[in-house]
C-alpha cells in the first residue's frame, strides 16, 4: 500500500478518470475499484473520498442523483461537461508529470530515450 501523502494528491484525477469510465457511480463503487484494479496498493477512505466528491459537486464538475436500490438510496456521482475536460486535462498532466519523475527518479532512462 503507498503512503496517503504519495497518493493524497492524485486522488482528483483518479476519481474524475473513473467517473470519465461510467455513467454513474455511487461512493464505495468508486473506492472499490481503486482498490481492485491497484490491488490493494491504493485505498480510498471513506474520509477521504467523499470531501472530494463534495468538492467536484460544488465546483460544478460532476452532478449527483439519488436511486432506490431496495431499501437503499443510492447517491451516485457523473461528470458534468466541464468535468469530462478537466478530466482529460488532469489525465494528460498526471501523464506527463509520471514521465517527468520517471526521468528525475532514473536519470538514465532519458539517455536510453534519447538513444
Amino acid at each position: 500500500m503507498y503512503s496517503n501523502e504519495l497518493v493524497r494528491g492524485m486522488l482528483k484525477t483518479i476519481i474524475l478518470q473513473l467517473l470519465g469510465e461510467e455513467d454513474k457511480m455511487y461512493g464505495y463503487e468508486l473506492s472499490k475499484l481503486v482498490k481492485e484494479r491497484t490491488e490493494s496498493k491504493i485505498v480510498i477512505t471513506e474520509g477521504a473520498l467523499y470531501p472530494i466528491l463534495h468538492k467536484l459537486e460544488k465546483d460544478g464538475l460532476v452532478t449527483t442523483t439519488l436511486d432506490k436500490v431496495g431499501n437503499r438510496t443510492r447517491k451516485y456521482y457523473a461528470l458534468t461537461t466541464s468535468g469530462e475536460a478537466n478530466a482529460r486535462d488532469k489525465k494528460s498532466e498526471m501523464l506527463d508529470f509520471l514521465n517527468t519523475m520517471k526521468i528525475l527518479m532514473d536519470p538514465k532512462s532519458l539517455a536510453t530515450f534519447w538513444s
